[in-house]
């Protein structure tokens, strides 16, 4: 089995790429497993230009292949707002209940029609050659009236999915990873590495 370090230390995020990633003869490890403890300044101004930061510096510290993703909720009433800040919104170390109850304040007076949103992930691989591939994938929906839901993490419980009648938290893991822009991206790297 081919190790693939993934350049992040979100637990739920790498039990979901994992879960994406079954099956295709790569265990995924985070940083912190193979052993790397770097800080890296994500100062693109693209979630795909933050993905290749993350999956350049892991390999280069590594020598082995790294993958890195970047991604956020893109709100087309908040100018696009939080988008690549997705993550620091408010402090990183804020709890993601009260992100979502300020972006739901926000969004309180904007009407049906125009809650337009999307999650966006651009995922990068670096290999230690210096070869490099990105894919970028969206899911798209609407910010909801209120937060609901259990599953996902994040920004899940606003992100509203009119298809589905429900917001991306009420969905089951693996209904989720068929629709989400990370399950998207990781199925093109998937399909990449294969």
């Amino acid at each position: 089995m081919t190790r693939l370090i993934f350049a992040t230390k979100n637990a739920d995020k790498v039990r979901e790429i994992r879960q994406i990633l079954e099956g295709s003869g790569f265990e995924v490890v985070t940083m912190t497993q193979a052993g790397i403890e770097a800080d890296i300044v994500e100062d693109g101004t693209t979630f795909e230009e933050n993905a290749l930061i993350k999956a350049r510096a892991v390999s280069r510290l590594s020598g082995h292949m790294a993958v890195a993703d970047d991604s956020g909720l893109v709100i087309d009433a908040l100018g696009g707002e939080p988008g690549i800040y997705s993550a620091r919104y408010m402090g990183e170390d804020t709890p993601y209940e009260q992100k979502n109850a300020q972006l739901l304040e926000r969004m309180k007076d904007v009407p049906d029609g125009q809650r337009s949103a999307r999650f966006v992930c651009a995922v990068a691989c670096v290999w230690p050659d210096g070869q490099e591939w990105t894919a970028t994938a969206a899911m798209e929906g609407e910010i909801a009236r209120e937060a609901a839901g259990e599953n996902g993490f994040g920004y899940d419980p606003i992100f509203w999915l009119p298809e589905q009648g429900c917001t991306s938290a009420q969905l089951a893991p693996e209904e989720k990873n068929a629709v989400s822009h990370r399950g998207k991206a990781m199925r093109m790297l998937k399909e990449r590495l294969s």
